[in-house]
């Protein structure tokens, strides 16, 4: 698990955000949209970023133009059917430097017969052709996925690896397309597919979130032998969704000693880039979700807001600061008096119980202006009544 120098082993982080994320509904950016955010993804320190599916259309065509030409540090990667015009369109759009071109192959007999209807041989030929082809273009960075390896048979699988390889693919990427694998089941799939592919081939994880445990399998993957991680921020894609960057950034972040798994990324810089991708796809932010929930870092329940005004560390293992995020003490009907007390102590106010009760009655358990607010709005508010009674 670990590197030579007995560092934590480094994770590759391939951001397939522009792409996969792209894919599921509302999801829709315009190639100037990703471009701008490409740039931020590759200052985040990412490794890989995935511009699209520059056969599927012009603008496809023009994020991919877009993106390898102002790229630097990370490289960019497309999506292409085992079809030669695929390839031929992605190279057109963004040419071989810095290129890594990524093939789908169909990866299970369901996929096969319900969707393609063509055979497991004509699955390794066009696998075979593909990779060839893409290879005569002058790409030198080739990366085959799986479609639907978790539900692939070994010996398709195998077949199918053992080919691409064979053509001069130096990835393969296993997903778990339909979210239907356990961690145990992913690892055992990605131990397996390691123990086919030399050391020198990169493996990469990409999972689904359709049972929650894309971040679990993707975890699972890494720790039996994959070298990186297809991810996106925010978890958004297909259906559910795609394992969650800033989860696995902040697990291994956090972990890494333990795990001996560590990456590269930018854990600050995360939730300005995810800010940004929220505007630019139109969805709101989710309250509950972890690291870049709207109240990922609040606390409602004055159980929780005594501990955490004494010492954060009480209910945060996962520090705000260190994701650019802010910690919040929000009042709601749940709030006990140890707040309210820790706000009078802060303006000086010496108060007896019975006007603290008035307060905290008036201001917690029948305030006005809904659910909840933040900390700072109710200490506005005690500030000016104290004033008031002063003045008066």
């Amino acid at each position: 698990m670990f590197d030579d120098d007995s560092r934590p082993r480094r994770v590759s982080i391939f951001d397939t955000t522009l792409r996969d994320g792209e894919q599921a509904p509302r999801n829709a950016m315009t190639p100037g949209d990703k471009l701008r955010l490409a740039l931020r993804l590759e200052a985040l320190g990412v490794d890989v970023v995935e511009s699209g599916f520059p056969a599927s259309s012009p603008a496809e065509a023009e994020a991919t133009r877009l993106i390898s030409e102002h790229l630097s540090t990370a490289r960019f990667a497309t999506f292409c059917r085992a079809v030669r015009a695929d390839v031929e369109a992605a190279v057109n759009a963004g040419g071989t430097r810095n290129h890594q071109v990524q093939i789908l192959a169909t990866s299970s007999d369901l996929h096969l017969d319900r969707k393609r209807r063509i055979s497991r041989d004509e699955s390794v030929r066009e696998i075979a052709q593909t990779v060839a082809a893409a290879r005569d273009l002058g790409v030198q960075d080739v990366s085959v996925a799986l479609e639907d390896a978790s539900r692939g048979a070994d010996d398709l699988l195998r077949a199918q690896v053992d080919v691409a390889l064979e053509q001069g693919a130096n990835c393969i990427v296993v997903p778990d397309t339909s979210g239907c694998m356990s961690p145990a089941e992913y690892g055992s799939l990605l131990a397996r597919v390691r123990a086919w592919t030399p050391s020198s081939v990169t493996l990469l994880t990409h999972c689904h979130d359709d049972f929650g445990l894309a971040q679990a399998n993707t975890l699972a993957g890494l720790q039996a032998g994959a070298d990186g991680a297809q991810v996106t921020l925010g978890g958004i894609g297909e259906r559910a969704g795609n394992a969650a960057m800033e989860e696995l950034v902040a697990l291994l972040a956090y972990k890494s000693d333990q795990l001996g798994l560590r990456t590269d990324v930018d854990t600050a810089g995360m939730y300005e880039v995810y800010t940004m991708l929220l505007d630019v796809i139109g969805l709101e932010q989710p309250r509950n979700k972890p690291i870049f929930g709207a109240y990922a870092f609040g606390s409602a329940a004055g159980i929780h807001q005594q501990g955490i005004l004494r010492d954060p560390a009480t209910y945060e293992y996962v520090e705000p600061a260190r994701f650019g995020r802010e910690r919040s003490i929000v009042i709601a009907r749940h709030s006990g008096r140890s707040v309210l007390r820790h706000l009078l102590d802060e303006l000086g106010a010496r108060l007896t119980d019975e006007r603290i009760d008035d307060l905290y009655r008036r201001h917690i358990t029948e305030r006005p202006g809904g659910d909840c607010e933040d900390i700072s709005e109710l200490r506005e508010r005690l500030a000016g009544e104290l004033a008031l009674s002063a003045a008066g």
